[in-house]
């Protein structure tokens, strides 16, 4: 099923791009965050990986190895069709020699130790380089919408690729709420679907009525870049400001057992009930993410961005901001 237009909160895309030209045009690294301890029964690899899928890699480092795939490590998956640098973890127990791994498209940058495998979700941040390939006619209409991003952020949409190509998950996701059974991995790709749906329309709202960077009485609030957050009973002024230097940022719910008092978008009261029903711990998420150190080059056909992204953003939700974007998967 096709995937609603959810509102942009800075205006009309200002020209039209192709991204994913080719896999150096789409480059991430990956910011752990965490000091490793330099020993311990874990070797840790900082690995450069091209046109190369992170679960299919895990299991390549697996069987160099010996040991079983479950038990390699890693932080969050990393796009195939793209220049990528991210950390795994593998267990040491047959001492392998990673100087003599051979992968196609994959170089060990560093190899270090650690007492923990590398958990889903652990790192702190992802720092992007990305072309977007197109006519630019209007270069100074599209540094000042650049300029606002940096200064206000963007929605924390969800991305599409949340929802399975073609939003194939969001009919999963009916399936499982009308009642079939499914196996254990197509429920959870069920629930995350139709809790990321939810998220993104009562995001949408919060954007169409301009309240999508700021607070209301009531609000939950995220300090930025963690997972704390605290409820908003006075939209002071202390509160105003720390909003407006994206220190804190308003929430909306992450749909779960037990929340079916809140507020909820209309028209899923099948999703809604049967995620009451999952026995999944309702959580928050910011509706505002913040773009770290955002810089950009411009020429006639390409703009050139570079930025951060706390874990769990989405790129795309950046771009599309600026431009209507289309992505070249071609690439091996």
């Amino acid at each position: 099923m096709s995937l609603p237009a959810w509102a942009r909160a800075h205006g009309s895309p200002l020209f039209a791009a192709s991204i994913r030209t080719t896999p150096a045009e789409f480059d991430v690294t990956e910011e752990l965050g965490f000091e490793l301890s330099g020993d311990g029964e874990h070797d840790y690899l900082y690995v450069e990986k091209t046109g190369t899928n992170t679960e299919w890699l895990a299991r390549q480092l697996a069987g160099f190895a010996d040991v079983p795939a479950k038990d390699v490590g890693y932080s969050g998956l990393k796009d195939r069709h793209a220049v990528t640098r991210q950390w795994f973890s593998v267990p040491r127990w047959n001492q392998p020699d990673w100087a003599a791994l051979d992968v196609d498209g994959v170089s060990i940058l560093e190899v270090n130790r650690n007492a923990r495998k590398l958990r889903r979700g652990a790192h702190r941040s992802n720092r992007f380089r990305i072309v977007l390939r197109g006519a630019i006619a209007e270069p100074d209409q599209v540094s000042e919408r650049l300029q606002t991003i940096a200064q206000e952020g963007v929605p924390n949409y969800f991305g599409e690729q949340r929802f399975g190509r073609g939003g194939a998950n969001v009919e999963l996701a009916n399936s499982w709420a009308a009642g079939k059974r499914l196996p254990r991995h197509k429920r959870s790709f069920a629930i995350s679907s139709a809790r990321s749906y939810l998220f993104n329309e009562l995001l949408a709202a919060r954007v169409a009525d301009n309240s999508w960077n700021e607070f209301i009485t009531g609000d939950v609030a995220n300090l930025d870049g963690s997972g704390s957050v605290f409820d908003v009973e006075d939209v002071d002024d202390e509160i105003r400001e720390r909003c407006a230097r994206l220190d804190i940022h308003p929430t909306a719910l992450l749909w779960g057992d037990g929340a079916a008092a809140e507020a909820a978008p209309p028209g899923h009261d099948n999703w809604l009930r049967a995620l009451d029903k999952a026995r999944v711990q309702p959580m928050r998420r910011s509706l505002r993410l913040k773009v770290v150190d955002l810089q950009w080059e411009l020429e006639d056909d390409a703009l050139t961005l570079t930025f951060g992204l706390t874990r769990g953003a989405y790129a795309t939700l950046v771009l599309r901001e600026v431009a209507s974007v289309v992505q070249k998967r071609g690439l091996g």
